[in-house]
């Protein structure tokens, strides 16, 4: 599946703006973490998918050599307080057992960065828009159907397009995410059950780059077949999932979006930057 055919696939929809600010939509790449403790981290993969409504995370701390029971991804309603500015997930399924990012987020947009700050002073986090134009589709699973015996799985899933970067996620199957739980930890459950809980990143052709399960890289984010179906869009036919239909409503699907790459500031703030270009602009880049 190409990109070109999943837009094609799923029917535009009038663009209705979210309860946050327009410029967290889209899709974000973490360049870095600082810690309370005046530690930070530029190299663990992280990505953060924003539609609508919910949320795409996935973090890998070592990339394509994280170990399994490293690896993070989950799939979250997103939810915005307007009175404190903070944006918080209900999250009802993930990669790990547990919720690793409990606080809510407090955002702050610069240019085409999105500062976060969790309200405890734990941690700040720098994350950059990757998307700049270009379509903004996101689907929600609606409906998971075991097309042998006809029964709908307890499962979620979501994916999402921003520009030319696409992450798809979705959860373990009732029965792998059973045996996981049951086991207690991910080091003590069976991996092939572990890793049917799928986060993963494409770009441009559709083609996976990151992944919570790295066989999957340089595979098409989904290697299955897509058809238009009644309020969204089908996906089947997977040797991932074989036996799957996997029904998706539409959150948003806007064919060609301005993502926010840049922010206002005051008349006093523009001359400024005019007057001191010589020296604030010499070095300055597009960083992502």
């Amino acid at each position: 599946m190409t990109i070109g055919e999943l837009l094609a696939a799923a029917p535009a929809t009038p663009f209705e703006p979210p309860a946050f600010p327009p410029h967290l939509l889209g899709a974000f790449r973490r360049r870095s973490i600082t810690l309370c403790s005046g530690v930070t981290d530029e190299t663990t993969v992280v990505y953060w998918f924003q539609s609508r409504r919910f949320t795409i995370d996935i973090r890998l701390p070592d990339g394509t050599a994280t170990p399994a029971i490293d690896r993070q991804g989950w799939i979250g309603d997103t939810r915005w307080d307007a009175g404190t500015g903070q944006m918080s997930w209900d999250i009802r399924t993930s990669y790990q057992l547990h919720d690793q990012w409990p606080e809510p987020a407090r955002l702050i947009a610069i240019g085409n960065a999105v500062i976060e700050v969790a309200p405890s002073g734990a941690y700040v986090e720098d994350w950059r828009q990757q998307a700049t134009r270009g379509p903004l589709l996101g689907l929600r699973l609606a409906a998971a159907i075991d097309m042998r015996s006809g029964a709908r799985l307890d499962m979620d899933g979501a994916l999402i397009v921003a520009g030319d970067h696409a992450a798809i996620a979705l959860s373990r199957p009732p029965e792998d995410e059973a045996a996981v739980r049951a086991a207690g930890a991910l080091d003590r459950a069976a991996p092939a059950a572990v890793e049917r809980y799928e986060v993963s990143i494409a770009t441009h052709d559709a083609t996976i780059v990151h992944s919570t399960c790295p066989a999957r890289r340089g595979m098409p984010l989904w290697d299955g077949a897509i058809e238009r179906a009644e309020g969204g869009v089908m996906l089947h036919g997977s040797p991932r999932w074989p036996g799957y239909r996997l029904h998706f409503a539409i959150d948003c699907h806007v064919p060609d979006m301005a993502f926010g790459t840049s922010t206002s500031c005051t008349p006093a703030a523009r001359e400024w930057l005019a007057r001191e270009a010589g020296h604030v602009l010499r070095h300055a880049t597009v960083a992502r």
